[in-house]
């Protein structure tokens, strides 16, 4: 059988991929990956059809064994990863053989920034300085093949259904692949699809829709100043902190659909960006909604991070999407 075992899965590692759609009335997250022009680009380097599983690997650590010869990449926040203790580049496509080893070096928080750990193993190469970005992503030829749940191998791990029992994965772990469904690339991922990740990214959003329970004083506030990314920061939506927002009224109203990217207001007048696991309703004012292609940023933010948000409109945010299908269209080709 076509696998690969987990030896240590780091901090956090999951099966996720594009996510589970049709369900939200149901009161089902989306789910998928939180950044998934990670995942999409990964899976077109080696060859794999546009929705295929992957690992999500949060702040590295991760080693797994491969049990046949497959194709592999990784994408997603600069880490320093090997195979068999020789340097892997991310955004690009590699060979693995049975019984190579992957491996990656994991990161820790100190003083609220995130910081890179003494590498426990043997390895050759120069040690680049950790870049922004929490989140790993790991393509496998074939894709993770998972029975899926609700037409997604996607793990929500408050359910605790999909990928992997419905839960982290452990060491020991064996994940079973698919047979390979195309021919892997070649070549670096082209730069204009490798998302810009930074330490204080400025995020493109759409007002509303409920921009008309802020005060004008408030738009401005969240268009123009900064905003620190805190502790509460996971799967299920990002907490910032930083000036108040001014509202008509009271932050609660009538709940109402919620999207990842959805920028709600709580009672403490600060901002949250819920993310792939959020709640399909809340009863909280959303000042704004970050564009989709910008979602790979927010997957990226770690405590300590600063945030700033720039007004667009819903025209521009569907040229800058179709610009990013077209990139994405011509990979493919």
């Amino acid at each position: 059988m076509r696998s690969i075992s987990v030896l240590e899965p780091g901090p956090l590692a999951t099966v996720q991929d594009r996510g589970r759609f049709g369900f939200r009335a149901l009161g089902v997250p989306l789910s998928g990956a939180m950044d998934l022009q990670a995942l999409r680009v990964a899976n077109l380097l080696v060859g794999n059809r546009d929705g295929q599983a992957g690992v999500e690997i949060t702040m590295g650590g991760f080693r797994a064994q491969f049990r046949c010869d497959t194709g592999f990449a990784l994408s997603g926040a600069a880490r320093v990863a090997y195979l068999n203790g020789d340097p892997v580049p991310f955004w690009q496509a590699h060979q693995a053989k049975d019984g190579d080893v992957l491996s990656i070096e994991d990161v820790s928080f100190e003083d609220g920034y995130i910081r890179r750990r003494p590498s426990p193993w043997k390895v050759r190469g120069e040690f680049p300085r950790v870049g922004a970005g929490l989140r790993i992503y790991l393509a496998l030829s074939g894709g993770i093949d998972l029975p899926p749940v609700m037409g997604s191998r996607s793990t929500y791990l408050p359910g605790g259904f999909g990928g992997l029992g419905g839960r982290r994965l452990l060491p020991g772990d064996t994940l079973p692949l698919g047979p390979p469904v195309g021919k892997a690339l070649k070549k670096m991922a082209p730069a204009g699809l490798i998302p810009r990740y930074s330490f204080q990214p400025l995020l493109r959003a759409i007002l509303g829709p409920q921009d008309d329970r802020v005060l004008d004083e408030g738009k401005s506030t969240f268009f123009s100043q900064a905003y620190d990314v805190t502790l509460r920061a996971g799967r299920m939506g990002i907490a910032l902190a930083g000036p108040p927002l001014k509202l008509t009224g009271s932050a609660d109203i009538i709940s109402d659909g919620t999207c990842p990217g959805a920028v709600q207001v709580d009672g403490n007048l600060q901002p949250t960006i819920l993310a792939a696991d959020s709640q399909t309703a809340g009863g909280y004012v959303k000042i704004a909604t970050v564009i989709s292609t910008d979602l790979p940023l927010v997957a990226q933010l770690a405590p300590g991070d600063r945030v700033g948000f720039e007004e667009i409109s819903l025209w521009q945010a569907r040229e800058i999407y179709l610009r990013n299908e077209y990139f994405i269209r011509t990979l493919l080709e």
